[in-house]
């Protein structure tokens, strides 16, 4: 006996799952404790079906993990693509700071759901997307030639570490400018 065929998920609950992500995004990246119930009536619909969609919380945060991370990944390549080297990297970096800010209150989840980083799917992509930029700005002559990428993801890191709220913002800008300067060619000096 054949099984029936796997249904296709209704157009409406695509669209609950999606609104439930954009809200949870900066709920999270406001405070860590936003509630499910509160991020339910934001995105408009009944906590059951947040809890449909996402039968915990710890659920929520890791596929609104998943979500963000899969956008920054894919940005580097199209700035790539569409910009200068440096501007690229710059707007690049920008969008990781971004998406610190949502990582910074829910950590913890995060590392448990990946095992420390070590069952992360998204690390080796995340990796390629700032070896792509990186080439890049090398072949350009803008950038250090055979800069690890491992290295400029430590550097990183210290972006999920920063509290969102007043002077967080700037502190991440001051802290991009530092790690994009320490990435650039200089003209050698006599």
């Amino acid at each position: 006996m054949t099984p029936p065929p796997a249904r296709a998920t209704r157009t409406d609950a695509l669209t609950n799952r999606a609104r439930i992500l954009a809200v949870a995004g900066k709920a999270f990246a406001t405070s860590s404790g936003a509630s499910m119930t509160a991020i339910a009536k934001q995105a408009g619909v009944g906590v059951g079906t947040l809890y449909r969609h996402f039968p915990t919380r710890e659920a929520l945060i890791v596929e609104l993990y998943h979500h963000e991370i899969q956008k920054v990944i894919d940005l580097a390549h199209t700035l790539a693509a569409e910009r200068p080297p440096l501007d690229a990297l710059r707007r690049w970096f920008e969008e990781v700071a971004r998406y610190g800010k949502l990582k910074y209150g829910v950590s913890e989840v995060i590392h448990a759901a990946t095992n420390g980083g070590l069952d992360d799917k998204n690390y080796e992509p995340f990796l390629e997307a700032i070896a792509v930029l990186l080439d890049a700005g090398a072949a350009s002559g803008d950038l250090k030639p055979d800069t690890d990428p491992q290295d400029v993801l430590l550097q990183l890191s210290v972006l999920w570490r920063i509290p969102p709220g007043e002077g967080g913002e700037a502190r991440a800008a001051r802290i991009l400018d530092l790690i994009l300067d320490g990435l650039r060619t200089r003209p050698a000096t006599s």
